[in-house]
């Protein structure tokens, strides 16, 4: 192989190298950019000429904006891609036909004239047209500009011309500012309002920011309506307007869906009536709508009004001027008692709900705002001593003051006082919090107290029931490791937890506990008592079934318990309401005259009565329980 052969493989393969980099990279330039994608997809279904024709059309306009806009930024509003004008009439002779130039680039570029002051706007329109037609024959000699100044866009919706508007609605925008998408919005959401509801609407309307010359880029595109509700019938006013607003602002959603407008379409819904009504009113919204209001549609209504308001004809009714006078006095007024209401209501409650609070938190039930000052005095002050008097007072000063206020006793409340108040509550609170930690260490050497007595009472209970009776104070864990925890009938964690009580009760009576002892002494405190209590109701329950005589009669079952002198009978086990009765038991065994019962007093008997190792029976009973369950009653054995 030569050396040249070698060179051109090398290159070839270098060749082939940078293509696969350069389809690799526009690839995952593609899979980054979806929109990019869809546009290169949409592009390869047009035929390639086409295609061509679009990317230069789309370079050409791209350096005319950029042009533009370095020379004229502040003025350019928009620039559009017109649709092809249409071709003329068919109705001409096909010698008298224009015929439609296909290469021709129409551009519509929207001016603001708003600020023009050295000439005039006509003046300004020429200058920039003749500037833009030169830079746009330096690009391509079939690149037309037509540039529209604004107030001559409005100039046309005021004389009812529209074909600007449509014209705006089929193009294809190239720069915006936002007022091209605005037109175009409200223009295709006019047409589907007016194919639908022709009839009823009398206005379609341009207004807000946008026309005000406040608009931004992302502004809301507000629009107003005014239906015709004179010849109404068939429904309500009320209800033609909601039903009518219902759907027409669905249609704007429509239309913003199929223009790819994202701000937001704030459409006003007005019945005809109402809008008098609001004129009449001196309503300043409508006012504002005529002074700026651009109409996309009148009957011919909307445009008698603007200039009438022009003229200085629609003027505030007599009525209308004197509510405007006095909502001042009124708003006054309102402010003044907002001051009052803002200033004692919330000093008010800001100092008597921690008050009743502190007053939960020590025991006492939610009480009345009017007892609060008297309750905080008997038990942080008198009984306690935890509180000094003179916060009591600002309690009872503020809720007096709040009280002549509220009565209409007091008319008025200075700002002087107000502060005062602020200043004596701000100090009453930071006294509040301090209470409410010592009425917690209080609590907390309170709960020690009781947790140990609790515990204390509840192991005399379990050894009672064991049979041990007195047990002194300092051998009641010794007894309860050898009779409960040494003979296996209580779990041996207990008695650590048993052990850590008694040490926290030490501590307490040596001023030395903290509260995290408390708080663990708290936890274990409740698993210990919840335990012992289930032993005891154990226990309780295997001794009572002693008691038990159980039987069945026909198909329910029933109970006759023995405690002491008295004998419980339970006519249904399975009853819902259980239906109970009691007798006094004989010497001979026998059962007295039964007397109805119930479950508390059963209940009752069983916590007072003490239980026998061994209940026997005697003969007699068995009669009467054939007296009392009939003569088939049956007793059960080993149930």
């Amino acid at each position: 192989m030569t050396k040249k052969t070698k060179k051109i493989e090398k290159k070839g393969a270098a060749e082939n190298a940078q293509t696969k980099d350069a389809s690799s990279s526009m690839n995952a330039g593609v899979k980054e950019n979806p929109a990019a994608l869809q546009e290169k997809r949409a592009l390869e279904k047009l035929p390639k000429e086409v295609q061509e024709k679009l990317k230069t059309i789309k370079a050409k306009l791209e350096k005319f904006q950029k042009r533009i806009l370095e020379k004229f930024d502040k003025y350019i509003m928009g620039m559009t891609l017109l649709p092809p004008p249409k071709p003329s009439d068919q109705k001409q002779p096909i010698d008298q036909k224009q015929p439609v130039d296909k290469d021709k680039i129409n551009v519509l570029v929207l001016i603001d004239d708003s600020d023009s002051k050295k000439m005039s706007k006509y003046e300004l329109k020429d200058k920039l047209t003749a500037i833009m037609t030169n830079v746009a024959q330096e690009i391509d000699k079939n690149l037309i500009p037509q540039s529209v100044i604004l107030s001559e866009l409005w100039q046309n919706c005021y004389d009812g011309k529209s074909e600007l508007l449509q014209l705006i609605s089929l193009s294809a925008p190239i720069f915006d500012r936002g007022m091209l998408a605005a037109v175009k919005i409200a223009e295709v959401h006019k047409t589907m309002v007016l194919k639908k509801f022709e009839k009823y609407i009398v206005s379609y309307v341009l207004a807000g920011s946008l026309v005000q010359g406040r608009a931004t880029p992302t502004s809301d595109i507000d629009v107003w309506i005014v239906i015709d509700d004179t010849d109404v019938k068939k429904m309500t006013r009320a209800e033609l307007k909601d039903k009518l607003r219902a759907i027409i602002i669905g249609m704007g959603i429509e239309a913003g869906e199929l223009t790819g407008i994202k701000n937001k379409l704030n459409i006003q819904v007005y019945i005809l009536t109402d809008f008098w009504d609001s004129l009449r009113e001196a309503n300043p919204i409508i006012f504002t709508l005529l002074r700026d209001g651009v109409p996309f549609y009148d009957r011919g209504i909307f445009m008698a009004w603007k200039q009438l308001l022009k003229m200085g004809k629609i003027k505030p009714s007599p009525e209308a001027i004197d509510m405007f006078m006095g909502s001042g006095e009124q708003m006054l007024k309102r402010v003044e008692l907002k001051l009052k209401d803002i200033g004692m209501e919330d000093i008010y409650y800001a100092i008597l709900t921690p008050s009743q609070a502190a007053l939960m938190l020590h025991g006492v039930p939610p009480p009345a705002p009017k007892e609060t000052a008297t309750l905080m005095r008997e038990i942080f002050v008198h009984k306690e001593k935890l509180l000094e008097d003179k916060f009591v007072k600002t309690l009872e000063k503020v809720i007096d003051v709040r009280k002549t206020i509220e009565h209409g006793e007091k008319k008025e409340i200075t700002g002087k006082e107000i502060d005062e108040l602020l200043n004596e509550s701000d100090k009453y609170l930071k006294r509040i919090k301090r209470l409410f930690t010592q009425i917690e260490k209080m609590k907390e050497e309170d709960d020690m107290i009781k947790i140990y007595e609790t515990i204390v009472t509840i192991i005399r209970d379990v050894l009672r029931i064991e049979g041990i009776e007195k047990v002194e104070d300092e051998e009641v864990v010794k007894v309860f490791e050898d009779e409960l925890i040494s003979q296996g009938k209580i779990p041996a964690k207990f008695l650590r937890i048993l052990n850590e009580i008694l040490k926290a009760k030490k501590d307490y009576d040596d001023k030395k506990l903290t509260r995290v002892e408390v708080e663990k002494v708290k936890k274990d405190s409740n698993e210990f008592i919840k335990f012992l209590v289930e032993y005891l109701q154990r226990k309780r329950g295997r001794e009572l079934e002693r008691t038990k005589i159980r039987v069945k009669h026909g198909n329910r079952y029933g109970e006759v318990i023995l405690l002491g002198q008295e004998a419980f009978i339970i006519h249904d086990t399975d009853h819902e309401e259980k239906e109970i009765s009691k007798a006094k038991i004989k010497e001979n065994g026998s059962l007295g005259t039964t007397q109805k019962s119930s479950l508390q007093e059963l209940e009752k008997s069983l916590s007072k009565v003490e239980i026998p190792p061994k209940v026997f029976i005697k003969e007699p009973i068995f009669e009467d329980l054939k007296n009392i369950f009939g003569k088939n009653v049956e007793i059960l054995v080993n149930y």
